[in-house]
């Protein structure tokens, strides 16, 4: 079986743990009603998208 030639550094392992790191989803804040959404999604509380109702949403 083949073997690494050299010790991997601290700082290669480090980076390539790095990558994997979790980071929460950002949110956008609706300007009209305050509510939460994922920025560059449709806000499914309301159905607006960047200014403009682009779904019916009835309930």
């Amino acid at each position: 079986m083949a073997n690494p030639k050299r010790k991997q550094s601290k700082r290669r392992s480090a980076n390539r743990r790095a990558a994997n790191a979790f980071k929460a989803p950002e949110y956008a804040k609706d300007p009209t009603d305050g509510t939460a959404f994922r920025p560059h999604h449709v806000n499914a509380k309301n159905g607006m998208y960047r200014g403009r109702q682009v779904l019916d949403v009835t309930v």
